[in-house]
């Protein structure tokens, strides 16, 4: 069985038809604090997270040069509190220059697996939601790709179709996997229309009769069967707002409307900030009366409500009012789609504490790693040709292999707990035996946790440091998870009179526009009377 992602989709690929080599780098971050997935939720909840950086370049012939065709970007969001994991597909392209069938739907759907079984899933959780959102761009990662005449972008249509799909196989996949069956919800919502609208234009994205997962055309925060990634508030009076429910991603639509509902609530703009009530403070108030006499309040005099409009949209205002969002409403069918999962860990591999929920893990780099390898792969290189791609395919692939290079790997040292000597002061005539207690020095205070940062009355992001180091990455880090290649060696797949390829390749052996069948209706001349 595959012991880690690179495994897994390398075993995957290995199944498609064809003659060819796959070269595979699988980039996951170790975790880090993460306070902006629910920023607007009062109190914000305890968040990890993980970068995953997959790329994937197809060697045609032993003699032939490497050449990227599929790049994914994605996020893994651990929430201990609730004990769910978020993950989050940001972005997929391809380049064009893939044999077919494409390998993209493969490796997408060997990363959702791998994630959402519990035999394979990396983080210690019950519950997986996988979310995304569908939007048809010529290029994505690959600068330059859309010029490359190989490379044919889905259109909007096709593209949530093909989502549809990938998530459909999916879930699946999982319920044959996974014993006893788990729980599974599918969702989507495509803004702008209505549930018979889009049944007829993702009517391609139609699943086998033996599927027995139902998709529900409605967002995921109306269901109970699950819980929700963040936690509701656990004071009495209840102050659930919209930040609970809809997480913040980067370059997402629903992020930018959650802050023009938190920052924008009328039509004059931004409002005023919230007066402050002047406290004179004595020098014998504790940090914790200093932190609340600065804390902004509201002109009753009681605790700083949620920002803007937030108290008062709920979640399905919110996703009907998503549908008049210039993003959603500009000509092209968007999607979002969202995948959740139940499925315990079982108790053998449940670990009953988690203290050390930042410890890197064997194969996971630094998180600046993967922000180099995609500033230079989004910046430094361009796939408008296949000389230029390969070009950038020997640039990016030796960037990784370069940063492992030359170290040496660090051994493992067990965490241990150092205390500091107490100080102690010499003892007077009069202290025989010791009998008495000595007095508190002047020199040492009694370790406790700092009040919280205030930054124009809002409490700062909490950027406390990582008690454990950047993982160091060596050469034999590279070889065991982070590279890894296949040859594949299969009956080729039969000629399709129509190739689906681009941004997200359509796979020929699910395209059924060549293969459709129309119906011719005649018209009868109506009789004339006489």
């Amino acid at each position: 069985m595959a012991t880690n992602l690179r495994d897994s989709i390398l075993a995957a690929l290995a199944k498609l038809p064809g003659t060819r080599e796959f070269h595979l780098h699988v980039l996951i971050s170790a975790p880090r604090k993460h306070s902006e997935l629910y920023q607007f939720a009062r109190p914000r909840p305890r968040t990890y997270l993980q970068d995953i950086l997959i790329l994937l370049s197809e060697q045609k012939t032993p003699d032939s040069p490497r050449v990227l065709v599929t790049a994914v970007e994605a996020c893994v969001y651990v929430l201990p509190a609730t004990s769910c994991a978020l993950l989050y597909v940001s972005k997929v392209d391809s380049t064009g220059f893939a044999s077919t069938p494409s390998p993209t739907s493969t490796l997408v759907r060997t990363l959702l697996i791998y994630y959402g079984s519990p035999t394979t899933r990396p983080v210690a959780v019950d519950h997986v939601w996988i979310q995304l959102f569908a939007r048809a761009q010529a290029q994505y990662l690959f600068p330059n790709s859309s010029e490359n005449p190989g490379k044919r972008p889905l259109g909007d249509a096709k593209l949530c179709a093909w989502w549809k799909r990938v998530l459909t196989d999916v879930a699946m996949k999982l319920n044959s996997l996974i014993t006893p069956r788990p729980l599974i919800r599918l969702h989507y919502i495509l803004p702008g229309m209505n549930e018979l609208e889009s049944l007829n234009i993702l009517k391609s994205g139609s699943t086998s009769p033996n599927d027995t997962h139902v998709w529900n055309y409605n967002h995921p925060y109306s269901q109970t069967e699950i819980p929700c990634p963040c936690p509701a508030p656990g004071d009495a009076q209840g102050s659930t707002n919209l930040g609970h429910f809809i997480p913040y991603f980067d370059d997402d639509p629903k992020s930018r409307f959650m802050d023009e509902i938190a920052y924008v609530t009328d039509k004059d703009g931004v409002k005023s900030p919230i007066r402050k009530r002047l406290r004179k403070l004595s020098h014998t108030q504790t940090d914790r009366e200093k932190a609340e006499a600065e804390r902004p309040l509201s002109p009753k005099g009681t605790q700083m409500p949620p920002l803007g409009e937030l108290g008062r949209v709920s979640p399905d205002e919110f996703w009907e009012r998503m549908s008049f969002r210039q993003e959603c409403v500009a000509g092209a069918v968007t999607g979002f789609f969202t995948l959740i999962l139940s499925a315990p860990l079982p108790p053998s591999d449940h670990p009953t504490s988690s203290p050390y929920p930042l410890a890197p893990q064997p194969g996971q780099v630094s998180s600046q790693i993967n922000k180099r390898i995609m500033t230079s792969l989004t910046s430094g290189v361009e796939f408008s040709t296949e000389e230029r791609a390969v070009r950038g395919t020997e640039a990016i692939e030796g960037a990784i292999k370069g940063l492992c290079e030359g170290l040496k790997a660090i051994p493992a040292v067990p965490i241990s707990t150092i205390h500091a000597p107490r100080p102690f002061r010499a003892s007077s005539p009069h202290d025989v035996g010791g009998g008495q207690t000595p007095d508190p020095s002047p020199y040492l205070a009694l370790p406790r946790t700092p009040s919280p940062k205030l930054v124009n009355g809002k409490r700062a992001p909490d950027v406390s440091p990582n008690p454990f180091p950047e993982p160091v990455v060596s050469l034999e880090t590279y070889r065991s998870h982070i590279y890894g290649s296949v040859c594949v060696s299969n009956p080729p797949l039969k000629e399709s009179t129509e190739k689906g390829v681009g941004a997200i390749k359509e796979n020929p052996t699910h395209n059924t526009d060549a293969s459709a069948h129309v119906t011719l209706l005649t018209a009868r001349r109506k009789k004339k009377r006489a």
